[in-house]
């Protein structure tokens, strides 16, 4: 067995928080030794806790629609490497989701990037990901994105695909003008 899967059988077996989890463990995530493209998010909501699918929601459907990919494209582990920074849903509060349980990320995140030597561009949703993979974090979320040119073409910062966040879509007309033409024309290229 290969050293990723094996980390991934691991990953899949944990039970390092599940006290603190409402509906208990159900790590999700999709790795391939070759995949090109990563999404760094935060993690994973119920409906795709209750499916196994990373993605299986409307971010999602709004995630792969910006990547301009088929569902077959982007659910290719070879293709797609999926890493949230917490693997379980970590349970709801009265504005959303709970952040990823901080457990998840220092006993898994480098051992399996260690693992994705071909990562060429790596989307980063959310403000957990952000600290990660920019550092601390320096501005919001507008301020991120809007300097997309600082990381490009090795990363970059997305907001949430969320739904919930209709309001800043309408704000922010540039990022489909000026944004996704561009991650597009990079994930063509990346993707067979």
């Amino acid at each position: 067995m290969q050293e990723l899967e094996k980390l991934l059988s691991e990953v899949r077996a944990c039970e390092i928080c599940t006290a603190h989890l409402p509906l208990g463990p159900r790590p999700i995530v999709q790795a391939h030794r070759d995949a090109p493209i990563l999404i760094a998010g935060q993690a994973p909501g119920r409906r795709v806790h209750l499916s196994g699918v990373p993605f299986q929601d409307p971010s999602g459907d709004r995630l792969r629609q910006w990547m301009g990919v088929s569902d077959e494209v982007f659910y290719d582990p070879q293709q797609v490497a999926i890493l949230p920074m917490g693997f379980c849903f970590p349970g709801s509060n009265s504005s959303g989701d709970n952040p990823p349980r901080p457990e998840c990320a220092p006993a898994w995140r480098e051992r399996i990037l260690a693992q994705l030597p071909h990562v060429r561009l790596t989307l980063v949703l959310g403000g957990y990901a952000q600290s990660y993979h920019l550092g601390p974090p320096r501005r919001g979320v507008t301020e991120a994105v809007s300097a997309w040119r600082e990381y490009w073409p090795d990363q970059l910062v997305l907001p949430h695909p969320s739904p919930r966040n209709q309001g800043w879509f309408k704000k922010n007309v540039w990022f489909e003008e000026d944004i996704l033409p561009v991650l597009r024309r990079r994930v063509a290229e990346l993707v067979t």
